[in-house]
C-alpha cells in the first residue's frame, strides 16, 4: 500500500471522516460528482462585508431579520431600490441586503475562472478565510468535475488551518466576536474543526480533509508537500490518542514524510526535515519499547533529517520550529548509541518489574553488590551511564515520554545510596531534555546541560550542579560562559549532544 493510501485508511480512523471533500456542502459535492450541464437559473449572492444587516424590507430603517458575516451564501429572488430581495437557508430568514455588500454569481461553468482568480487573491489574504471558504465552494460548484486539480483544495486547506490558528490566538472581544462569526460560516460550508486542549487552553485544529484532497488529485510539489506539512502537525494531535494508536498515526506520518523534496524550495524542504525528524524521533522511542523494534533506525533518520536542515535558510518562523525539532530528536538520540559492556566500578543492569515497568540496579562490580534500585514506566538508556573517577555518584538518561528526558543521579551519602530525578523544568511542559555533560575532578559537582519549553519559549542552561543537593551553583547560557564547561566537559557529550548546535 502507498504511504498516500495508507495514511487515507489512518485518517479514516483516527480523525471523523468525510465522504469525499466538503461531501456536507452541496457546491463540492456536486462539482465532484458530474459536471454543470448548463448555466443555472437560480442566481446566488456571496456577503463580502462583515455585520451585514439583513432587513425586513428594502429600507435602512426597517427591522433586523439577522447579522450576516462575510462568505455567507444567499439565494436572490429579487430586487428593488439598490437592495436585494434575498433567503437566507442557513438561518431560515427572508429579508433584503445592500447590493454593494454582496456579489452577485451565477455559479456555471463560464463563472469557474472568475471565482478562482478572486480565490487566489483570499488565499493569502489574512482575515478573508470564511470569505475565502465561500468562493472556495462557489468555484467547486462551477467549475466542471473534469477540470478539477488540486488548486482549490490547497487553499482551502490553507484557508481553514489559518483561521483555526486565528481563533486559537488570544483576541479581543470584538475580535472573538467576528472570529466566532467566521467560524459558523465555514462550519455551514462543511470544514470540520477539533478542539484540542493542550497546556490549560484550547487549540482548534482543522481536520484536514481538503488537504487529504490534495494528495489524490494533480498537483505540483509545493501544493504536496504544504498538504503533508499540515496533515502531520505535532501540535494538533490529541494529547489523550491511546499508546498504540499514537505509534500508528506516527508510523503513518512517517510514509506520508517520505515525499520527493527534490524539486522544493529550500525552505519547504527544510520544514519537511525538521517534521521528519521530530517524528523519527518519537519513533525510536515508541520502537524502543518493543521487543522486535528498530529504535536504533529511526534514531539515526531522525539525527540525518536534522543534520539536513539548511540553518542559513530557516525563516524567523522556522527557528522554534528547529529548537523543537531537535529537544524532539536529544529526547531519544541514545538509542542510536550502541550498547557495549562496562569497564567502570559503578554500572546498571535492568530487569523487567511490574507490568510495563523496567527496574534499574547499580552494582558494583568490585564487589559484585547491588547499591540501589529504582523502577519506572520510563525508556531506560543503559549505555547513557557514567559514573564518576570515586565510585561515589553515577548519571543515567532516563525517558518516560517521547519528548521528555530526565537525568538520574544515584550518589553514596552517609546512609547509604540515593536515588534523585533531575527533571529538564518546571511547570505545565512535556518538552525538554536534561543531560549530564560531564564530572568536575572534585567529586561533589557535575555539568548538565538542559533545553525545554517553557511558556512558549525555548530556554537552554548550561549549569554547574552540587552532587549533595542537585542545586544550581552556576550557569549560564552558552558554555563557554563557564570555566568548568572548558576544562571538564564530557568528550562524548560534546560529540553527540544536539544542544550544543
Amino acid at each position: 500500500m502507498s504511504p498516500r493510501a495508507s495514511f487515507l485508511t489512518m485518517a479514516a480512523t483516527v480523525a471523523p471522516a468525510l465522504a469525499g471533500a466538503l461531501a456536507s456542502v452541496t457546491f463540492c459535492s456536486q462539482a465532484v460528482a458530474a459536471p454543470v450541464a448548463a448555466p443555472m437559473a437560480t442566481r446566488y449572492a456571496i456577503v463580502v462585508q462583515d455585520q451585514t444587516v439583513l432587513r425586513a424590507a428594502a429600507r435602512e430603517g426597517s427591522p433586523q431579520q439577522a447579522m450576516l458575516w462575510q462568505g455567507d451564501l444567499l439565494e436572490i429572488r429579487g430586487e428593488r431600490m439598490e437592495h436585494l430581495q434575498v433567503y437566507d437557508h442557513r438561518r431560515e430568514r427572508a429579508g433584503y441586503v445592500r447590493a454593494a455588500q454582496v456579489r452577485r454569481l451565477s455559479l456555471n461553468a463560464a463563472e469557474a475562472p472568475q471565482l478562482l482568480a478572486v480565490l487566489r487573491f483570499l488565499r493569502d489574504t489574512p482575515g478573508a478565510e470564511a470569505l475565502g471558504i465561500g468562493y472556495a465552494a462557489a468555484y467547486l460548484k462551477a467549475a466542471p468535475a473534469e477540470a478539477l486539480d488540486a488548486e482549490p483544495f490547497d487553499a482551502l486547506g490553507t484557508m481553514a488551518e489559518r483561521l483555526a490558528r486565528r481563533a486559537s490566538s488570544r483576541q479581543g472581544k470584538a475580535a472573538d466576536a467576528v472570529l466566532a462569526a467566521h467560524l459558523e460560516v465555514a462550519a455551514a460550508y462543511g470544514v470540520g474543526l477539533r478542539s484540542i486542549e493542550r497546556e490549560a487552553r484550547v487549540q482548534l485544529c482543522y481536520d484536514g480533509q481538503a488537504f487529504l484532497r490534495v494528495l489524490t488529485l494533480p498537483a505540483t510539489p509545493e501544493q504536496q508537500a504544504r498538504a503533508v506539512l499540515a496533515l502531520t502537525r505535532d501540535d494538533c494531535i490529541e494529547p489523550t490518542l491511546p499508546p498504540l494508536a499514537r505509534v500508528q498515526l506516527d508510523e503513518e506520518r512517517a510514509k506520508l514524510l517520505a515525499l520527493d523534496s527534490a524539486e522544493l524550495p529550500e525552505t519547504l524542504r527544510n520544514r519537511l526535515r525538521l517534521r521528519r525528524a521530530g517524528v523519527w524521533a518519537a519513533l525510536a522511542y515508541h520502537r524502543s519499547r518493543q521487543p522486535e523494534g528498530d529504535a536504533a533506525g529511526a534514531a539515526e533518520r531522525a539525527l540525518q533529517a536534522l543534520a539536513g536542515v539548511n540553518k542559513a535558510e530557516l525563516t524567523d518562523d522556522d527557528q522554534t520550529a528547529y529548537a523543537e525539532a531537535a529537544v524532539r530528536v536529544n529526547a531519544s538520540r541514545w538509542a542510536e548509541v550502541p550498547r557495549h559492556p562496562s569497564r567502570q566500578r559503578l554500572t546498571v543492569l535492568t530487569e523487567a518489574g511490574q507490568p510495563g515497568q523496567t527496574c534499574v540496579l547499580l552494582i558494583d562490580r568490585e564487589r559484585g553488590k547491588r547499591l540501589a534500585e529504582r523502577c519506572t514506566y520510563g525508556t531506560v538508556w543503559p549505555q547513557s551511564a557514567q559514573a564518576n573517577a570515586a565510585g561515589t555518584a553515577l548519571a543515567l538518561a532516563v525517558q518516560p515520554l517521547p519528548t521528555w528526558r530526565e537525568l538520574w543521579v544515584f550518589r553514596a551519602t552517609p546512609k547509604g545510596w540515593t536515588v534523585e530525578v533531575l527533571p529538564p523544568a518546571t511547570g505545565d511542559t512535556q518538552l525538554g531534555v536534561v543531560e549530564f555533560a560531564g564530572w568536575l575532578p572534585d567529586g561533589k559537582r557535575l555539568l548538565a546541560a538542559r533545553e525545554a519549553k517553557v511558556e512558549g519559549r525555548f530556554k537552554r542552561s548550561f549549569e554547574v550542579l552540587r552532587l549533595d543537593s542537585l542545586a544550581t551553583e552556576k550557569w549560564a547560557d552558552k558554555p563557554q560562559s563557564i570555566t568548568a564547561f572548558h576544562r571538564w566537559q564530557d568528550a562524548g557529550w560534546k560529540r553527540q549532544s544536539p544542544i550544543l548546535r
